[in-house]
């Protein structure tokens, strides 16, 4: 097995790579065996995950902006056909007479689940409302100095999904309740998808010629149906002539673990043994690996999809002059590249050997609904006065002024003082630079090094992704410019 992890420095690859290996003291299995609804990756119940206490903010310093992006939270499964094909396969077998009373219990359960569904494919739960609720509530808790501060700007982006939209609602409307002062400011549109979600058509030609082939190889070993036929047929001669066992047991397998979008009911979980979740997650993981991650199969490039985020996350905290928040929401197939790109907690693990992989990479700690990044700055209290007086005393910037070049140094910023650490899912994680302070690091070497890896992007691997983040909306120029908390 082979994991690279780019870094500067051999001293810390060899620590974040020992922290890889030391993040999953127990097996997946374990894991799933104490907890199913794990199995379920993507769509993992964000609170199900533990949260660590935060270090105490360094003595001297105060936090006065965030940097955030994150996927909506819980949902309904996105097609019809999602609920309706294993109905229909149960509703012939009882026709047949062939289904046991587990199966009729199931096909109960499915039916009643299926009527939740009408008008609601794709939509955000209300679990996944309260996710955020709840993310916004501790943001509050964990950073009073951002969110209580009268007037502070908080600028909210949503891709044009629903679902990302309501989830962006949940969040300012627990913001606006902490803090009636604030001044919020919520965008959804195409302008923005540029970096707020690109374009994958490259992302499709590399799935079809070389992550698809390996999935399907993966999906044919790992699945094994025979047991749970069993489970819900009395006649295994008539399933062979009507059902593809394989894919019964997955589209089973889609509705129970997302169940935890909804009440948590664990009727449709307890169909599965441990060792087939497992075996099922196996293959979840496998998909987000390798059409996501920093994954050598798909030649180290799908994190790079997402390099116009990166960018806009250093453009906009260069112009960063009083406290304030910059909120984004999207989707986990942002979550994950980006993550990866920024080298996040060891993230960015290259693995050769795929038979190892939920060793290194486990999809749900990653990505469960509602999962997010956040970036806290800190800047010294004793040069705030200072910085205050600079930044009112400068020429304000035309609204329809660029942002600052990525290869100039902020103007009305020491980044020298500036103090960064990183959240994943709440849960403080290493960056690509050395610090002698952890979880907390030096901007300017922390900008410097995504300054400097951006430099080395791939030759267009994505011919229709935007290379340049767009400009900077006007409403967050304007607050930037002319704010004095």
């Amino acid at each position: 097995m082979r994991i690279i992890i780019t870094t500067i420095g051999l001293a810390l690859t060899l620590t974040l790579s020992a922290q890889t290996k030391q993040a999953y003291e127990k097996t997946a299995l374990e894991e799933i065996t104490a907890d199913k609804f794990l199995a379920g990756g993507n769509a993992v119940d964000y609170d199900r995950l533990p949260r660590q206490a935060l270090t105490p903010t360094p003595k001297g310093y105060e936090p006065f902006y965030i940097s955030h992006y994150g996927r909506h939270g819980a949902r309904w499964l996105l097609s019809d056909r999602d609920y309706s094909a294993p109905i229909t396969t149960l509703t012939d077998a009882k026709k047949a007479g062939v289904l046991t009373a587990v199966g009729e219990q199931t096909l109960a359960k499915l039916e009643e689940i299926q009527k939740t569904s009408k008008g609601h494919l794709g939509d955000l739960t209300p679990v996944g409302e309260q996710q955020h609720h709840g993310i916004a509530k501790r943001m509050v808790q964990n950073f009073p100095e951002i969110f209580k501060t009268p007037n502070v700007p908080i600028d909210a982006r949503s891709t044009t999904s629903v679902r990302a939209i309501l989830s962006m609602i949940a969040e300012c409307e627990e913001l606006a309740q902490a803090n009636p002062t604030a001044i919020l400011h919520n965008e959804a549109n195409e302008a923005n998808m540029a970096y707020m979600n690109a374009p994958k058509e490259g992302l499709q030609r590399m799935n079809e010629g070389k992550a698809r082939p390996i999935q399907n190889e993966w999906g044919a070993r790992m699945r094994d149906p025979r047991r749970l036929m069993k489970v819900l047929f009395t006649d295994q001669d008539w399933v062979y002539m009507n059902v593809m066992p394989t894919q019964l047991m997955g589209s089973l397998y889609d509705i129970a673990t997302n169940q935890q979008s909804h009440d948590g009911d664990t009727t449709l979980l307890d169909l599965f043994t441990a060792e087939e979740l497992l075996r099922l997650w196996n293959g979840n993981n496998l998909y987000w690996y390798l059409n996501y991650a920093n994954a050598p199969q798909t030649d180290n490039v799908m994190p790079w999809m997402h390099a116009p985020l990166l960018r806009n996350i250093i453009e906009t905290a260069d112009t960063v002059t009083q406290k304030q928040a910059t909120l984004r929401f999207g989707h986990d197939t942002v979550v994950l590249p980006i993550i990866a790109l920024m080298e996040l907690g060891g993230m960015n693990c290259s693995i050769d050997n795929l038979e190892e992989l939920d060793t290194y990479f486990r999809s749900y700690k990653a990505i469960p609904t509602a999962c997010n990044v956040q970036i806290i700055f800190y800047r010294p209290k004793k040069s705030l006065k200072s910085k205050r007086t600079a930044s009112l005393n400068s020429q304000p910037a035309s609204l329809n002024s660029q942002p600052a070049s990525l290869n100039s140094q902020p103007s009305t910023l020491n980044s020298d003082d500036v103090l960064v650490k990183a959240l994943l899912n709440e849960n403080e994680v290493t960056m690509p630079v050395e610090t002698d302070m952890f979880p907390y690091y030096k901007w300017s070497n922390v900008r410097n090094y995504y300054l400097e890896k951006l430099k080395k992007q791939p030759k267009n691997p994505f011919p229709n992704m935007p290379q340049q983040t767009p400009q900077m909306p006007a409403f967050l120029q304007q607050m930037m410019n002319g704010g004095q908390n």
